[in-house]
């Protein structure tokens, strides 16, 4: 049953974080870019931790 209840919530922990995603960026131009940035700070992340 808390593995259920585990899982629920972390469905609705991800559709809100997709909805706010969705909400921030008005085109698929925006959305490309936001992507992208967020592609650069993990690459940027993962050279400092070399």
């Amino acid at each position: 049953m808390v593995r259920k209840a585990g899982m629920r919530g972390f469905a609705m922990l991800t559709m809100t974080a997709a909805a706010l995603l969705i909400t921030a960026c008005n085109t698929v131009s925006g959305a490309g870019k936001d992507v992208s940035s967020a592609g650069n700070a993990v690459s940027k992340a993962a050279d400092k931790s070399k």
